[in-house]
């Protein structure tokens, strides 16, 4: 009887396991769950744990054996998901950015929605001027430590806080003056909602950046936000396409490509190259879903997408859950008293810390601080470093995606942006935030000490495992950045003459196919006795009868001659 027990015991434990799911304030919520649970069984979990009705804009997310970052599926298992042994560790984030944060039903909804961007603006996704960031850190500020007090806060108390990936004395002061004299008597929750009006007119506002190369093979950063699809290139937004623009996304191997009809009637067609064909099908899916939440009107008008249209190539994927405007109009239907909400305050936080001695900048001259200096590819280093939706491989910078110029620390001078404090704007450069005021060192400072360390913390936060090395890469395949344009270009016309041929195949195999469908059915309504109503219907057609006598017997009869002749000579042979 007791190794009876004693077995049962041991096939339950098989078929459940643990999961780890790290939350937006870095509280970490742990679970047992099913062998064969699908993903919505986890997310109704964490949300009845965290008592949160909006629940639409949040999904989890993990990272795979092959460091490549995905979005869990609500509607399939999760054990067939990780791909990996359990216990299993994610993370909990924004998936959907509402277009209007500050408009959300409930306070733990924001409050959550504000974790999420204050992890952007730490980690440079979230890009604004300077007048502005001193603004939203001093926010930041007066939700987490209220009014200014003296007794409490002293002298250069704002240094203590690190917001943004990089800041300067300057604006350490600036902030601590508005703290000081524009917020007082603030809740929290008045300076959280502060924050995300604030936060929503950034150009930047949702962007979750996808590296990849154009058909040059030069960097660029692909993004899908609340309004519609954008690239950012170089220091500059070069395309955006609103979502009742973009007509088509699809994807073959590591080539993603946009359709999009823009005013009159003009047609376009954006083709990019992942690193990876896991992470272009990652892109496709995060387009696929993004484009379905924000532009249908009814989760009814949702359709299965595939990659391609030629047959019975390619991936085929189908957005589950409601879209936008449905999830606002359930929200204005909630009735309930406000949940309690524990704020974090001032614990400190592993991917987003609030009280930690980040890196400062020393003001430069007066006759400078009107222009800031800074490198356009320390800037796209930032944020491939913190992009948080692509592998998170570590290497050497010499192996990176984008790879750093030789002579940059020597010659930083001849790649730099000159940027005015005031003239300053987001879609003009994809610069780690804020824009600090400080001289041209910060490209040999940055080259030394490497990224902000709460980057990489975050990077081991979702994926699990601790990373080594000085940033996130896409391993082998970022090597061939090295070869340059020309080779890069050569190979992908290589690989598009070969997806070519293989797809002319492929179409050549399903006409032949095709035809003995249509031989075999031309045989069984001509020679066969089957008394069935639809084939005798057919039969006693007149179309029928004269294609048979005066077309289909003499076929037949000649077939039949041919057949005998050879039948003959074999003989005689």
């Amino acid at each position: 009887m007791l190794s009876r027990f004693m077995s049962g015991s041991i096939r339950n434990l098989e078929r459940e396991y643990s999961c780890t799911v790290r939350l937006l304030d870095d509280t970490e919520y742990t679970c047992t769950i099913q062998r064969d649970a699908k993903g919505q069984y986890l997310f109704d979990l964490i949300c009845h744990h965290l008592n949160l009705l909006e629940k639409d804009y949040f999904g989890i997310r993990y990272v795979d054996p092959d460091k490549q970052r995905h979005w869990l599926e609500f509607t399939k298992s999760i054990a067939k998901q990780m791909k990996s042994q359990p216990p299993f560790t994610m993370c909990l984030r924004v998936k959907f950015y509402p277009p209007d944060p500050a408009a959300l039903k409930e306070e733990i909804t924001r409050y959550l929605v504000f974790l999420q961007i204050k992890r952007d603006l730490y980690h440079g996704r979230l890009l604004c001027k300077t007048s502005d960031a001193a603004m939203l850190a001093a926010y930041i500020l007066q939700a987490e430590i209220g009014d200014y007090d003296p007794g409490k806060h002293p002298e250069g108390y704002s240094s203590k806080f690190q917001f943004f990936p990089k800041h300067s004395e300057k604006l350490e002061r600036r902030i601590a003056d508005i703290h000081k004299t524009e917020l007082i008597g603030q809740t929290p929750e008045t300076s959280e909602r502060n924050f995300l009006q604030k936060a929503q007119m950034l150009e930047t506002y949702g962007v979750d950046p996808h590296p990849c190369k154009d058909v040059s093979g030069n960097p660029a950063f692909l993004a899908f936000t609340p309004f519609g699809f954008v690239v950012l290139q170089g220091n500059k937004r070069v395309h955006f396409l609103k979502w009742n623009e973009v007509t088509k996304l699809k994807f073959e191997g590591k080539t993603f490509h946009i359709y999009a009809n823009q005013k009159e009637d003009k047609k376009i067609i954006l083709t990019y190259f992942a690193p990876t064909p896991e992470a272009c099908k990652h892109l496709w899916k995060c387009g696929v879903e993004n484009q379905a939440f924000y532009k249908l009107e009814k989760s009814s008008q949702v359709r299965t997408v595939s990659s391609s249209n030629l047959f019975f190539k390619g991936s085929r994927f189908r957005y589950s859950g409601r879209v936008a405007k449905e999830v606002m109009e359930q929200s204005a239907k909630i009735k309930r008293e406000p949940p309690e909400i524990h704020r974090a305050g001032l614990v400190p936080s592993r991917s987003c810390p609030s009280i930690t001695h980040g890196p400062r900048l020393s003001s430069v001259p007066r006759t400078r601080r009107r222009a800031v200096h800074i490198s356009i590819m320390e800037g796209l280093e930032s944020l491939r470093d913190s992009a948080h939706s692509t592998p998170v491989r570590s290497v050497s910078h010499g192996e990176s995606f984008i790879p750093r110029s030789r002579s940059q620390a020597t010659d930083a001078s001849e790649g730099m942006a000159v940027i005015s404090d005031e003239a300053y704007c987001p879609s003009d450069s994809v610069l780690p935030t804020p824009v600090a005021e400080h001289g041209v060192e910060l490209s040999i400072a940055r080259q030394i000490n490497g990224a902000p360390c709460s980057i990489e913390e975050e990077k081991e936060s979702e994926a699990g495992t601790p990373t080594r090395g000085d940033g996130g890469d896409f391993g082998a395949d970022g090597r061939s950045a090295q070869a340059g344009a020309g080779g890069d270009t050569a190979l992908s016309e290589v690989e598009q003459v070969n997806k070519f041929v293989l797809s002319v195949l492929r179409l050549l195999l399903v006409t032949i196919g095709l035809l003995f469908v249509l031989l075999l059915l031309l045989i069984i309504l001509t020679e066969s006795d089957l008394d069935i109503a639809f084939l005798r219907d057919i039969r006693q057609t007149p179309e029928f009868e004269q294609f048979h006598y005066e077309y289909f017997c003499p076929l037949r009869r000649w077939f039949a001659c041919k057949l005998r002749w050879v039948g003959g000579l074999l003989i005689n042979k």
